[in-house]
């Protein structure tokens, strides 16, 4: 009798490792059931003795990694029985439980346990696995599947794959890469850097691009992967086939889980997260626009935002708090990242030590604790309060957390410390578009002043140098020298006074704000008054969508910056559009900064000079393009002009259609 009980024992042991080793049954929380998964009462309805069979399951979404250690690297994956997201664990009152399996419109809850094996090898035929695994999810997950691969050495590259348990049914192979360890004295590391792609907008081809080239070893995206919002409230995607799912503002917990899915299966999405491992936090857009801590810009808590319904307000009878719940949770199930509190469900900001290279600190400038922002409606009272002391981009826990972070980095002898931020740091006098009564971007740093002077004092009285502040939002590209204007001198044509550089990529394929449609001179034209307009700002550029690539070595960080010739169609084309160099030591760009000629938007002290000259990634070859044959052309028949354009060139597996160039070089 003893014997069968610590058999029996043994086995429900094992068997709940299975589940909680899927880090998705902790997200958001695993220690406050109601907020996350109460994992003993999925393990006591599950059905052992009928399994899915092998073949009715598919994995729908590929795979992907990310949050490198040294040792360890998060591997995700969704196998599911089903296409469609899970809707079971809708939201609803009274005294029904939070969570609510029971209804029949919804997608039925999984009973039997869907298993799943994972490799870790250095082979790509996934010769001799180095760490393995076995895992079970279910619907209360949406069928994702999150593990950390343990046991890894240092900045190596490995392959990954899953596979439905007892089978050949296996997920395609990925490739990730661990990260150097704290001590490691690593020549160099490159990242490609992204923010704001949105479905309906345009193809994610600047994801792909990297992929293609293998250029970089890991992905940083800084926020806005998703957009909350329906077909026509911000973009048009009928005539390129994106329509982004569900057709609706997202509010529920499926509407979130949908709109991951939908933009995971973007064929350029699946190639980037199938090759690098990514470092992701997300920005107002994974909630909803212009989010702050207790709102955002078309809801709050109060009466009037809970019973309206239409795509402005928030939704039918769902408070704001429920939705950014929602939100929070889909953000942990789908992307490949770790959750590093469990008590703090919240908190996304954390950092990496890359080697004796650099930091890497990822915040959180949106979602966290931030003060009141400009809601549209109140951007004179924000302006009002912009330098009000008490003003936090991230919440009085987390901007400590960033401080010690900072001096923690000098202290352990890093060489340069690389600042992650949703919003752009440096001033923006935009008032060439806002106006002079309101001339700064007010839901961005320039709202807070206070807390990005504490951050400038903090850096200057303790002399911490070597600084990269790594930006998005703007739709916009911005490289700016890092001065703290009110109290440092600081001369622009050679750098002197700054403490270290900006640089702030456009989108991956969100609108230029100044205009979807805008020609590439009265572009640069907008850039040109940008430049001269505030000081610190050497280059910019309005036009183009992209991306850049920051190779970071002892002696210097080198940045790329690419733009995308068109997103209404999917291509492997890339334009060089500007190169920076910043030497250690220096904490200010290379004189003359760019080289002294960009191939878009201006530069204050150089020209610039557009050549077109254009990179297939999938080929290497290069081409000159007529900017005119490509573009961003769209609107709400399809054009600008309202005629239609029809549907773009679509990819095989092989690679992206790509039409004849007007010349070659």
């Amino acid at each position: 009798m003893k014997l069968q009980l610590a058999v029996l024992l043994s086995f429900a042991a094992a068997v709940s490792a299975k589940w909680t080793n899927n880090l998705n049954y902790r997200s958001p929380s695993e220690h406050h059931p109601f907020m996350g998964i109460a994992i003993h009462k999925v393990v006591r309805r599950s059905d052992y003795a009928t399994p899915f069979n092998a073949n009715q399951l598919n994995f729908t979404h590929g795979v992907a990694s990310g949050d490198p250690y040294p040792d360890s690297v998060v591997l995700w994956t969704r196998c599911s029985p089903v296409y469609d997201d899970d809707k079971s664990n809708v939201t609803v009152s009274g005294t029904v439980p939070l969570y609510n399996h029971d209804t029949a419109e919804y997608v039925s809850i999984s009973t039997a346990p869907v298993c799943v094996d994972w490799q870790v090898s250095t082979a790509p035929n996934m010769a001799k696995p180095v760490s393995s695994g076995r895992v079970y999810t279910s619907s209360d997950i949406d069928y994702t599947i999150k593990v950390e691969a343990t046991k890894l050495q240092s900045f190596t590259q490995y392959y990954y794959r899953f596979g439905v348990c007892n089978s050949t049914n296996y997920s395609p192979v990925g490739r990730t890469k661990t990260s150097p360890g704290a001590d490691d004295d690593t020549a160099a590391v490159s990242l490609a850097v992204y923010s704001c792609s949105n479905y309906n907008f345009g193809f994610f081809n600047a994801f792909g691009n990297p992929a293609r080239k293998n250029s970089v070893d890991y992905v940083v995206h800084l926020g806005d992967f998703i957009y909350e919002y329906a077909e026509g409230a911000y973009g048009w995607g009928w005539s390129i086939g994106r329509i982004p799912q569900p057709n609706a503002e997202l509010r529920t917990l499926y509407d979130y889980r949908r709109r991951h899915a939908s933009y995971r299966a973007d064929l350029d999405s699946i190639e980037s997260f199938q090759n690098f491992a990514w470092i992701p936090v997300w920005d107002d857009h994974e909630v909803g626009d212009n989010t702050y801590r207790d709102g955002m810009a078309d809801q709050n808590n109060t009466e009037n935002s809970f019973i309206q319904y239409d795509i402005e307000f928030g939704g039918e009878y769902v408070s704001f708090d429920q939705r950014k719940m929602n939100a929070v949770r889909a953000y942990f199930e789908w992307m490949p990242i770790r959750q590093v509190e469990m008590d703090d469900n919240l908190r996304i900001w954390r950092s990496f030590s890359i080697g004796t290279l650099f930091d890497l600190i990822m915040l959180d400038t949106r979602d966290y604790d931030r003060a009141i922002t400009d809601l549209y409606w109140n951007t004179d009272y924000i302006h009002q309060i912009s330098n009000d002391a008490g003003r936090s981009m991230m919440g009085s826990r987390q901007e400590n957390w960033f401080y010690g972070q900072l001096t923690d980095s000098q202290q352990r002898g890093a060489t340069w410390r690389l600042i992650g931020s949703q919003t752009v740091f440096s001033r923006q006098n935009e008032s060439i578009v806002y106006g002079n009564t309101n001339p700064f971007d007010y839901d961005a740093w320039d709202g807070y002043q206070s807390n990005r002077n504490r951050t400038f004092q903090h850096l200057y009285e303790n002399n911490i140098t070597n600084n990269i502040v790594m930006a998005g939002d703007s739709h916009m590209s911005w490289v700016s020298d890092l001065i703290w204007l009110d109290e440092h001198p600081y001369n622009e044509s050679t750098g002197a006074g700054s403490i270290g550089v900006e640089f702030a990529g456009s989108a991956v394929s969100s609108p230029c704000p100044y205009g979807q449609n805008i020609t590439q001179v009265s572009a640069n034209n907008y850039s040109d008054w940008l430049v001269h307009a505030n000081r610190e700002l050497q280059w910019q550029d309005v036009y183009f969508r992209g991306y850049y690539e920051l190779t970071v070595s002892k002696e210097k960080v080198d940045a790329q910056f690419f733009g995308i010739p068109s997103v209404v169609q999917r291509l492997p084309y890339e334009i060089s559009i500007a190169n920076f160099t910043v030497m250690a030591g220096a904490n200010a760009l290379q004189r003359p900064v760019g080289g002294g000629v960009v191939e878009s938007g201006a530069l204050k002290y150089g020209m610039t000079k557009m050549t077109n000259i254009t990179n297939n990634t999938l080929t290497g070859q290069y081409v000159v393009t007529d900017l005119e044959t490509f573009g961003y052309d769209q609107g709400p028949m399809g054009s600008s002009d309202g005629t239609a354009t029809g549907q773009p060139e679509m990819s095989s597996a092989s690679g992206p259609g790509v039409p004849a160039p007007t010349s070659t070089s």
